[in-house]
């Protein structure tokens, strides 16, 4: 079947059917979800519109993490997956979405307030 994200396949505001007049077009073509885990860097190249090039991570292991009230910002490891508020299934197969919340190596956090 494949993932689509057009519109053709809703119902009129009154609640009818709308009849289906032309085929599912490329541009309306979506993708399956990166479901990004925790691991040894690998990243997936994937084609878009245009030719232009989209990497997809597949597993990662560092990240960019700021601490807000202090305005820093440091490339950290990433541990472990502590909550999950979309799913726990997330939490429990260690998937990497936004708004997940990770264990983190606070060594360079640490440091930078230490100095």
């Amino acid at each position: 079947m494949g993932i689509s994200r057009d519109s053709r396949h809703k119902k009129r505001v009154s609640g009818g059917r709308m009849p289906i007049h032309k085929k599912k077009r490329k541009y309306e073509m979506g993708r399956q979800a990166a479901m990004t885990k925790i691991g040894k860097k690998k990243i997936s190249v994937v084609r878009g519109r245009g030719g232009n090039l989209k990497y997809r991570a597949i597993k990662l292991d560092f990240g960019n993490f700021t601490w807000s009230s202090e305005c820093c910002a440091f490339k950290c490891r990433i541990y472990d997956t502590a909550y999950n508020a979309t799913s726990n299934e997330f939490t429990r197969t260690k998937t990497l979405v936004k708004n997940s919340v990770v264990q983190i190596d606070a060594t360079p956090f640490r440091t930078w307030y230490l100095q």
